[in-house]
């Protein structure tokens, strides 16, 4: 297999795409769902240590930041480089359902995992009926 050194208009892509980069910030693709009483959420970083992950939690807002770092080093002759590199981010904004305090995350093969559970006070629960004979004698006395 042979890599083709140099194609104009790929170059050229490469070129307009890098320009636009830097003056943004990239975003991590993203799945959530809910799965009986907690909410999951995973989000791609391949190629990034976990020691460049940072999750902060603030409020009702967990923000994600990753940095991917190239793997060439000085001296290396570049020939394709359609990797994104750089600084990537996330916001997540949570409802007032969900207990952000217990909120765990996982990094495993580049995939970061977060679980958050639904607050207790949200979650179903079963009222009981009381008996309502004695309500009752004091309403109906009430109204005469």
């Amino acid at each position: 297999m042979t890599l083709m050194r140099f194609d104009p208009f790929r170059e050229f892509d490469r070129w307009a795409e890098q320009a636009l980069a830097s003056q943004r910030t990239r975003t991590m693709p993203m799945e959530a769902f809910r799965r009986g009483d907690r909410f999951l959420v995973a989000l791609d970083l391949p190629g990034v240590a976990p020691e460049d992950v940072d999750v902060t939690v603030e409020r009702n807002v967990v923000s994600v930041r990753a940095t991917r770092r190239p793997l060439r080093q000085e001296g290396d002759e570049m020939l394709v480089d359609e990797r994104p590199q750089g600084d990537f981010t996330r916001d997540l904004f949570l409802g007032d359902n969900l207990d952000w305090d217990k909120l765990a995350a996982n990094y495993e093969r580049g995939v970061l995992t977060l679980e958050i559970p639904v607050s207790e006070a949200s979650k179903p629960r079963k009222v009981q009926i009381g008996a309502s004979g004695t309500q009752r004698e004091s309403v109906g006395a009430g109204a005469a």
